[in-house]
């Protein structure tokens, strides 16, 4: 048994009542983007790392913990109680319930929350973005027949800009609703021109291009470069297994959370050069499956 199971078998004998996160608390992410930060800011902006920067602007005024939706899932916490801002990739759990001690509930996620994801994240997170992807083609896409099977088609731009956000958020795509329906039409009214990217030979403009998309950042842009039909190998998305993967390689810094995007940048084109993508991949599976 676990610590926590010693001290309910001591202090609860009769047992306890489990209830999911979602009946004791809210739970949702920012709006903000990382190119937001200020330096001396008056409030604590939680991005999706350890180190919290500052920001003029607050969000939420309230007390609540701070975890990432990526990278860094199960290693990174944050208590808060006050003003704040956060990243549009960054959730805050605020419990309603006030039988809960949220400083106690900070300290059991810190013990208990790695080893629930390491063994249910990957499937279940997986499981999700299928069932969501699946309920998209079926909604807005094109039926085909194959085999005797039916199959849906992911939808075109015209086709997906039928879904007003409501219809989206119907499907389960959560904060990534208002996202996907201002990004289709942008692309619908020819405000980012897909054609023309695929023409344009010149991966930073492209990649300028897309961070003016909705909640498209740096590592979201990389990774539509390499995995889209842009197919630009040269990409090198940075999330915090690559950070570390090249910080142990090569730079080898005490601390990884001093390495900076430039410097890796820097080292996967001189390593890797025009596949830096492929590469990336390789060390990105290497350094999660160790």
């Amino acid at each position: 048994m676990s610590k926590i199971d010693d001290l309910i078998q001591e202090f609860c004998p009769d047992g306890v009542e489990y209830k999911p996160i979602k009946k004791l608390a809210e739970v949702g992410t920012g709006s903000s983007n990382g190119n937001e930060a200020q330096e001396d800011g008056k409030y604590p902006f939680f991005i999706r790392s350890q180190t919290v920067k500052r920001k003029n602007e607050w969000e939420y005024d309230e007390e609540a913990i701070i975890i990432p939706g990526e990278g860094g899932i199960g290693e990174i916490y944050h208590y808060v109680n006050g003003k704040y801002a956060i990243h549009q990739r960054v959730y805050r759990i605020h419990f309603t319930d006030n039988s809960v001690d949220v400083k106690f509930a900070y300290h059991y996620f810190r013990a208990f929350f790695k080893n629930f994801i390491i063994s249910n994240y990957s499937l279940e997170e997986s499981s999700s973005f299928n069932q969501i992807i699946e309920k998209i083609c079926k909604t807005y896409g094109e039926k085909i027949i194959f085999e005797g099977k039916e199959y849906y088609t992911f939808p075109t731009p015209d086709e997906l800009s039928k879904a007003e956000v409501v219809d989206l958020r119907k499907l389960g795509l959560g904060f990534r609703d208002t996202r996907v329906y201002e990004t289709t039409r942008k692309i619908v009214n020819k405000d980012v021109d897909l054609q023309k990217l695929h023409e344009n030979n010149d991966t930073n403009c492209v990649r300028e291009v897309l961070l003016t998309l909705p909640g498209v950042g740096p590592k979201v842009a990389d990774c539509i470069l390499l995995f889209s039909t842009l197919k630009r190998l040269e990409a090198f998305p940075i999330d915090v297994w690559v950070r570390r993967v090249i910080n142990e390689l090569y730079i080898k810094n005490e601390n990884e959370e001093k390495v900076n995007k430039k410097e890796i940048e820097q080292i996967a084109k001189a390593k890797y050069g025009n596949l830096a993508g492929i590469a990336q991949q390789y060390l990105f599976y290497w350094k999660r499956e160790a």
